[in-house]
């Protein structure tokens, strides 16, 4: 038997030499098998690509894009969109108006307060103007020529006029007024007519005589001026100017 040849290619240099061959072939299929797994780029069959570094960590999944909406659903959510708006504004609309009822009703509390205060004294002023009106008729009933002759009703009379006063100055200071209208515009809302008279030589409805005063409350009448006013005689005591053929002619001469 020959001995072989330690050169010759075709014998192996080492007696486990095919086996090593054959263990790092098995080696490499494996840590194929094991990359392919871990970076999960085999799939199917595929082969893994050369440049891909196998010991690298495994990417992280993305999000997948949310389903697209079918035009049904946008069509509803539009038709929901404008109704939430119309109730909406019909909402606010509710709202304007029960903050304007509200300041109403604030505005009409705060003006009935108000009248409460400043006529809450009608009842008493109107029954003291029977005072004032007797204080006055006597007054008047004292003839002048007895005040110069007697000095004792001089003081009366002058005791009266401050009675009259001070009960003038009480009603100003509680807002009620004395209306003495003498040669003045009649005016329905504070003057009461008792008569005419004709022939005064003033314009028709000028007071002419005040019979009994009225008084005002602020600006609420508390009772009428009784007077009397001029009436509008017509023009009854003027003849008219002439207007016939000649009228205008000079008969001076």
């Amino acid at each position: 038997m020959n001995k072989a040849d330690p050169f010759d290619e075709n014998e192996p240099s080492d007696e486990h030499g095919g086996e090593s061959e054959e263990t790092l072939a098995e080696r490499s299929a494996r840590l194929e098998a094991e990359a392919a797994r871990l970076t999960g780029t085999l799939h199917l069959g595929e082969n893994l690509d050369e440049n891909h570094d196998p010991l690298a960590p495994e990417p992280e999944p993305q999000a997948e894009a949310p389903p697209e909406q079918p035009a049904a659903a946008d069509g509803e959510a539009q038709a929901r969109i404008a109704a939430l708006e119309a109730e909406l504004d019909r909402t606010k609309d509710q709202m304007l108006r029960a903050v304007a009822e509200t300041d109403n009703a604030r505005k009409r509390a705060l003006r009935d307060r108000e009248d409460a205060s400043k006529f809450a004294i009608s009842s008493f002023a109107r029954e003291l103007l029977d005072v004032s009106d007797n204080l006055r008729r006597a007054l008047g009933a004292v003839p002048e020529d007895l005040m110069e002759t007697e000095p004792r009703l001089k003081n009366l009379v002058d005791g009266i006029e401050a009675t009259e006063r001070e009960l003038l100055r009480s009603f100003e200071k509680n807002g009620v007024k004395k209306i003495e209208p003498l040669d003045e515009p009649f005016d329905p809302n504070f003057h009461e007519v008792m008569f005419e008279t004709p022939g005064s030589g003033r314009p028709p409805g000028t007071i002419t005589e005040v019979i009994e005063a009225g008084y005002v409350l602020h600006d609420r009448l508390l009772r009428p001026a009784r007077v009397g006013v001029a009436k509008d005689d017509g023009g009854a005591g003027e003849q008219p100017p002439p207007t016939g053929p000649g009228s205008t002619l000079d008969t001076e001469a």
